[in-house]
């Protein structure tokens, strides 16, 4: 794999910029790994914006089916889906007005990078979003 994410400094100020993240996957079981990760983050003061089909809403939030039904710009589309989504994901990503393209923890997939890359985005895989934060406060 040569997927190289950005420093933690980098990683540090982009989570420090960024205000709004939709949370691809995101489950309304609070004892899933994406709930935990995105309460802790609206704790934190971000705006979560849930993208599951199969949920109606999450963390008081409504959710939306896709992440083209989100109006306006997204700083952070934080990934909870196995790495074998990832391609289609980046292309949908590219369509919308958004920054950065995260993958959770243990989700990596080269074809998505290289593709998101080729375009200039922004790509983090394999990390935490809330450990990240934890880390650059």
């Amino acid at each position: 794999m040569s997927i190289e994410n950005p420093s933690r400094e980098e990683i540090g100020k982009i989570l420090k910029k960024a205000k709004r993240i939709a949370v691809v996957g995101l489950s309304n079981n609070p004892e899933r790994t994406s709930y935990m990760v995105s309460e802790a983050m609206q704790k934190a003061g971000y705006e979560i914006i849930p993208v599951n089909p199969t949920v109606d809403e999450v963390l008081g939030v409504k959710a939306v089916s896709t992440l083209k039904e989100i109006e306006g710009h997204i700083d952070i589309v934080d990934i909870f889906r196995r790495s074998e989504y990832l391609p289609e994901l980046a292309k949908e990503f590219l369509e919308i007005d958004a920054d950065v393209f995260w993958a959770q923890l243990g989700v990596e997939n080269e074809e998505a990078y290289q593709l998101l890359k080729e375009k200039g985005k922004t790509v983090i895989m394999d990390r935490c979003i809330k450990v990240e934060h934890a880390l650059t406060k």
